[in-house]
């Protein structure tokens, strides 16, 4: 008896850490918005959270904080990577993978790239910038459940969540 205890309790610890692995099953699930734009290629790993009948733009900083830095999705740190030199917004960045944060505000957002590559936004530091730009927020032409961010051909990149449409660019 005490060996099918044990065996139980093992395969369920087992399957716990196992479907922890298993990223699809998060309730803000990873995603990936990937274009080649005239022969750079722009990859951002993210993870989508929905809004789930909650304030997203909360100035208490519950979801994504209005006037806060903000991990730009879910989880872990969202990455952009770039495969060449590129400029954002006109300013210079250097080939390589690195966090993009964003502050939300309600008129202007500021996107970040950052060279710190960490979980959240927890252990964000500024003196580890590579860019920062400001950008109008618009209000997005439907409601969008999930948050999803979206490269096109030009280089505009697109995050909608919420009522919320913000766009940079990439070339």
């Amino acid at each position: 008896m005490k060996k099918l205890l044990v065996f139980t309790t093992l395969l369920l610890i087992a399957q716990t850490t196992f479907a922890q692995d298993d990223k699809s099953k998060r309730p803000s699930p990873p995603a990936q918005a990937q274009q080649t734009v005239g022969g750079k290629t722009i990859t951002i790993d993210y993870s989508q959270p929905s809004v789930k009948g909650r304030s997203v733009w909360d100035p208490a900083g519950k979801v994504a904080p209005i006037g806060k830095v903000w991990r730009t999705g879910a989880n872990e740190t969202t990455t952009i990577e770039f495969s060449e030199d590129v400029k954002l917004e006109g300013k210079p960045v250097a080939k390589g993978k690195y966090a993009l944060f964003t502050i939300p505000g309600e008129k202007d957002w500021t996107v970040i790239i950052n060279k710190g590559i960490k979980w959240g936004a927890f252990t964000y530091k500024e003196e580890e910038d590579v860019v920062r730009v400001t950008v109008p927020a618009k209000k997005a032409k439907s409601f969008q459940e999930k948050f999803m961010i979206d490269i096109s051909k030009k280089g505009d990149v697109s995050m909608v969540w919420a009522d919320t449409k913000v766009d940079f660019n990439v070339k």
